[in-house]
C-alpha cells in the first residue's frame, strides 16, 4: 500500500491564501492536509515529522520588515521549539533530509530564498546565496503572467507542464544570485522551474511580460533533488473553491 500524503500549509504573521492553498493539495490528492499556525510549532503542539508535504504560502510575514520574508527566516533559523531540547530549523532540515516536499508561494518563495533552502547548491541549506528585492517598476506590481516551464528541471511538482497563465502580487519580486558563478550553477543544473515568458512561450525581459525584472526572467527554481520548490506567481488564488 502507497504511503499516505500528509500536508502540513503553515500560516501566521501575516500570511494568506493558505485556505487556497489546503485546497489545492485536496486536489492533488494529499491524503490529510492541516492548517498549522507557526507557533503550534513553536510549542511543540505540531511537528513537522508527522507529515510529507510542507506548504509555505504567500503574505506579508511580520509586515515584511527587514525586507520580505527576512523577519520569518530570522524566526526559523533561531527559534527553539518548547519543550523539545531542539531548534526548529533543525527539524526542519530534518524533514528535508528524509525526503519531505516543501512548495514556497510568492512569500513562500521569499522565506525559502531567505533562509538558504534554495537552490542550496553544494548541499548548503542554511547559506543564502539567492535574494528576492524590489520589481524594477519600483511599484507593486498585481496583473497575470505567462511562465514557461523548464522540461529538463528535476523539480517534482511541475511535470509535463509547458506554459502557465497565473497572477502575481509583489512589490519584491526580482530574482537575483549573489554573483555570477551561482547564476552560472543554477542554469547549469537545470534548477530554473520556471521563467517569465511572452504567450508564444518565448523568455522575455520585457515589461510587464516580465513583471519584475528577474535575472534571466527567472521565475522560479527548485533544488537538486526537484523536491523543494519555489515560486513568484499566485495560481494558488484562482482554484474554485467548494
Amino acid at each position: 500500500m502507497a504511503n499516505k500524503v500528509k500536508a502540513i500549509v503553515l500560516t501566521g504573521n501575516g500570511t494568506n491564501c493558505e485556505m487556497e492553498m489546503a485546497h489545492a493539495c485536496k486536489l492533488a490528492g494529499a491524503d490529510k492536509v492541516d492548517i498549522v499556525h507557526i507557533s503550534e510549532l513553536l510549542f511543540g503542539e505540531k511537528r513537522l515529522c508527522r507529515y510529507n508535504f510542507l506548504n509555505l504560502p504567500g503574505g506579508f510575514l511580520d509586515g515584511d520588515d527587514l525586507g520580505s520574508a527576512k523577519a520569518g527566516a530570522n524566526r526559523f533559523l533561531h527559534a527553539p521549539i518548547a519543550g523539545a531540547g531542539a531548534m526548529l530549523i533543525s527539524e526542519l532540515l530534518q524533514f528535508i533530509s528524509e525526503g519531505g516536499l516543501i512548495l514556497g508561494v510568492c512569500n513562500g518563495f521569499q522565506l525559502m530564498v531567505k533562509l538558504g533552502l534554495l537552490p542550496a547548491l553544494e548541499g548548503n541549506l542554511t547559506k543564502q546565496s539567492t535574494t528576492l528585492t524590489f520589481n524594477d517598476s519600483g511599484r507593486f506590481e498585481d496583473r497575470w503572467v505567462y511562465l514557461k516551464a523548464n522540461a529538463k528541471s528535476p523539480c517534482v511538482f511541475t511535470k509535463g507542464i509547458d506554459r502557465v497563465y497565473y497572477p502575481v502580487r509583489h512589490g519584491e519580486g526580482k530574482f537575483v544570485p549573489e554573483s555570477p558563478y551561482v547564476l552560472e550553477e543554477i542554469e547549469k543544473k537545470n534548477l530554473v522551474v520556471f521563467q517569465y515568458c511572452r504567450q508564444d512561450g518565448s523568455i522575455t525581459m520585457d515589461y510587464p511580460a516580465n513583471p519584475n525584472g528577474s535575472t534571466n526572467a527567472i521565475a522560479g527554481i527548485c533544488n537538486e533533488t526537484g523536491k523543494n520548490c519555489r515560486k513568484m506567481d499566485r495560481g494558488l488564488l484562482f482554484f474554485k473553491m467548494p
